[in-house]
């Protein structure tokens, strides 16, 4: 039986429409969709996708990252 992770995810409403996701604990998954189920249904694949590729190469799946967002003013 395969084991269960939890990951945070970033999801990002872009200006045109749709969604981008980034899961910080696995910077090589940047995904996106028209929705937000869909975009996170294709982190989903794509977490699957490289968690087996991690495991075909001897790696343990990541822990989670616990991102904090701040907010940063500049001038220009």
């Amino acid at each position: 039986m395969p084991s269960s992770y939890s990951y945070s995810v970033i999801l990002e409403p872009q200006e045109g429409g749709g969604f981008t996701v980034l899961v910080p604990a696995l910077p090589e998954v940047v995904t996106e969709g028209d929705t937000e189920q869909e975009a996170l249904a294709n982190a989903e694949e794509a977490i699957r996708a490289v968690l087996a590729y991690r495991r075909d190469q001897g790696r343990a799946p990541p822990s989670d990252a616990h991102p904090e967002i701040r907010h940063v003013t500049v001038a220009a």
